[in-house]
Formats: structure tokens, C-alpha cells, sequence
């Protein structure tokens, strides 16, 4: 098999963010296979950052000389644009979620799938959750169980949201990202 160089531009509040964004959007666009010919295809990343720096070079040479130096499923990073984090000293907004009336708490047996599904039924009885259970495991041949839980009546639960407030100075880092991909 054989290598192809690559190099692309990665944004992001760090470079392993951005790595992973490239490496995600590659797989959606050429499949997961380990010889696709994408950064996807790496083995992580080296930051040279501060080699980069030292040499003195321009970016351009830098990366064509590098592709000398290093091998198939390697990669190198350089950020070229250094994050700017928020340095503001309250970073989120509370959203009070006010429900009037009378809260009434009901007890629940919730039947849950241990896999991926989750939930498979709420039921006021017991052995109403213990069958519908029962009858999931014996068609799908997974685990499953049963726990007591408190719900509220006529009412969301949820109390509050919480929101992310971004400073206006606040901006993502830019890295480049070059190496070999297998092929």
C-alpha cells in the first residue's frame, strides 16, 4: 500500500479539537477504511508549533521539508492562529424554568435496555415493568433491568437551562495539518 501527503486547515479551541473535527469529516466523506488517502487514515498528531517558530522559515517551505523527515501515518500540526479563550469571569446564563401549581411525585418502574436503546417502558406496576423486560430480553437476547424512580406529575422536570456566553473577544485557534495518509 501506498502514501499520499496531505495537508489541510483545522480550526478549533485547541488542536485536538481540531484534529478530530478533520479526521471526523474525512471518515463521513470517504468512508473509515485505513487506506483512504486522508488525515483519517494518521495515527494522531505531533505539534510543531515551536519548531516551526525556530526555524525561521516560511510555512510553505517548512511543510515540504518536514515531508521529508516523516512517515506514512504520521502528522504534524502548526498552529497558525492562537485561540483567544473567554476571559470573562461568569461564562454561562441560567434559564429558570417556573412551573406554578402543587408538584405531586408518582413512584415509576422504568425498564431499561443495558445496551445502547435505554428505556424500554415506564409502568405504575412493578410487575408490569419486570414482564415488558422479560419479553425484550427474550426477543433480542440483551440484558435488561428494572429500577424504582420518583417522576413528577403533570410537570417537566427540567428547572433550569444553562447556556454557554461566549466573550466577543473569544476566538477559535487555527492550526494547519500535514503528514502522509495511507493508500
Amino acid at each position: 500500500m501506498g502514501a499520499t501527503t496531505f495537508q489541510l486547515k483545522g480550526i478549533g479551541q485547541n488542536a485536538e479539537e481540531a484534529y478530530k473535527q478533520l479526521v471526523d469529516e474525512h471518515i463521513e466523506e470517504f468512508g473509515s477504511d485505513p487506506y483512504n488517502g486522508t488525515i483519517s487514515t494518521t495515527l494522531g498528531f505531533m505539534d510543531y508549533t515551536e519548531d516551526f517558530k525556530k526555524s525561521g522559515k516560511k510555512l510553505d517551505k517548512y511543510i515540504q521539508e518536514m515531508y521529508g523527515s516523516i512517515e506514512k501515518r504520521e502528522c504534524i500540526a502548526v498552529c497558525i492562529r492562537e485561540p483567544k479563550e473567554n476571559n470573562q469571569k461568569i461564562k454561562s446564563k441560567v434559564e429558570h424554568i417556573v412551573e406554578k401549581g402543587k408538584k405531586n411525585w408518582l413512584l415509576r418502574y422504568v425498564a431499561y435496555d443495558t445496551s445502547s436503546v435505554g428505556i424500554i417502558g415506564s409502568f405504575e406496576k412493578k410487575g408490569e415493568a419486570v414482564k415488558a423486560a422479560r419479553e425484550y430480553t427474550e426477543k433480542t437476547k440483551k440484558r435488561t433491568f428494572v429500577e424504582m424512580e420518583r417522576v413528577l406529575e403533570n410537570c417537566n422536570g427540567i428547572v433550569a437551562h444553562i447556556h454557554y456566553k461566549p466573550s466577543k473577544s473569544e476566538k477559535s485557534g487555527a492550526w494547519i495539518f500535514f503528514g502522509w495518509a495511507a493508500e
